[in-house]
């Protein structure tokens, strides 16, 4: 068994493009599903068209849409419509991020679809889903990251917002509807019945937003953007060592003695203002300025060994090239390579869906070219070789 044989068997549809939808399927495939992106003729999924490029291919395509396959289909064609159709027969699963109403258009809705393929799962991601004033609206990730809250909580006070630095709209969507699709399958098993799941991108941020919304609630106060700070745990934030900066998450009493120890700073566990965590956090510029005043003195490499020999969470802020090199990451085969035609050896990130005992893959099959696998797709749907 590997990891990527948990939904051996199981066949996905993939209308979607740009991330959301097709962050979904690819996790479905990395866990085993078989994906067939159904594309648009002439120009596919619109992220073949998003830069970076390498030898004309897109690495953000890329990067989205390994392990699957390609056909491409017009919706509006009577002879495409009767190839979808026999995808459909043995499908699973049907994934698509249209806005509403746009599959009813194109007669796939899900009432049209659940009463001719009633084992079928649907699954749907959109800006706001199939219900609500706004659910006919346009919108994109940074829309409901502004939108859903974590824009007004993101980056530092009195400062201008700051986007989250990856589409967590999008990749929080395509996970809720991974986890929503992966139930419906299990539902299926028991009911034989396929549901449909349908996802917005604003709930899914809503659902993200920790305990701000119980904390509004009942204290009054408006969460606002604290930098690298955590809005109730103290010390738990970035700070300046003699080289750059460390992060440093001492949770508890226990964690900020241990802390202490590793500082050598013992007056700090002593000090009225540090008893508690709450005490520590009304004190937390005080207490930023004697431990920076303290972790001034080494590199952030020195402090590292000190903090984790005694057992505090800690950690250095890695870019992108210290990730790749990270031995954590590479122990747990979390930047794998893949051998792609056109763009050639590329590394990206692997499977975070690890099973004990199972065979971890550190391959996986390139992003597809347009309407790449359609000869094979059709012999096999719809029996022909065209």
């Amino acid at each position: 068994m590997s990891n990527s044989s948990l939904l051996s068997g199981v066949t996905v549809i993939d209308l979607s493009r740009v991330l959301a939808g097709p962050f979904s399927t690819m996790t479905l495939a990395n866990l085993g599903a078989r994906v067939i992106k159904v594309e648009i003729p002439g120009t596919g999924d619109d992220s073949r068209a998003f830069g970076p490029f390498h030898n004309g291919k897109s690495l953000y395509f890329a990067s989205i849409n390994c392990n699957k396959e390609s056909i491409a289909l017009n919706l509006k064609n009577p002879e495409d419509r009767a190839i979808f159709e026999k995808l459909l027969e043995k499908a699973d699963i049907l994934v698509e991020n249209y806005r509403p109403g746009t599959m009813e258009k194109l007669g796939y809705g899900w009432g049209t679809l659940h009463a001719k393929y009633p084992k079928l799962i649907y699954g749907a991601a959109s800006g706001f889903g199939d219900s609500g004033p706004y659910s006919k609206r346009a919108a994109y990730d940074m829309v409901v990251q502004g939108m859903g809250g974590v824009l007004s909580m993101t980056g530092y006070p009195n400062q201008p917002p700051a986007r989250v630095g990856i589409s967590i709209g999008d990749i929080t969507a395509g996970l809720y509807l991974t986890i929503g699709l992966n139930a419906a399958l299990y539902n299926r098993t028991v009911t034989k019945v396929g549901s449909k799941i349908d996802i917005a991108m604003l709930d899914c941020q809503v659902a993200i937003l920790e305990d701000a919304i119980p904390a509004y609630d009942k204290t009054g106060e408006i969460p606002g953007p604290l930098g690298t700070r955590h809005p109730s745990i103290a010390p738990f934030q970035t700070f300046a060592a003699k080289d750059a900066s460390i992060v440093i998450a001492a949770g508890n009493d226990h964690l900020f003695d241990l802390m202490t120890q590793a500082l050598a700073r013992p007056d700090l566990l002593t000090d009225a203002r540090f008893k508690t965590n709450e005490l520590r956090h009304e004190n937390i510029d005080v207490l930023q300025k004697e431990m920076e005043t303290t972790l001034a003195a080494k590199t952030v490499a020195e402090w590292l060994v000190a903090l984790n020999t005694v057992g505090v969470p800690c950690g250095p802020i890695n870019d992108v090239p210290h990730v790749i090199a990270d031995p954590q990451v590479a122990a747990r085969n979390m930047v794998i390579e893949v051998d792609d035609p056109v763009i050639g050896k590329v590394k990206t990130a692997g499977n975070p869906v690890k099973v004990v005992g199972a065979v971890d893959e550190v391959t996986l099959r390139p992003s597809p070219e347009l309407d790449a696998n359609r000869a094979a797709i059709l012999a096999e749907f719809v029996g022909v070789g065209k």
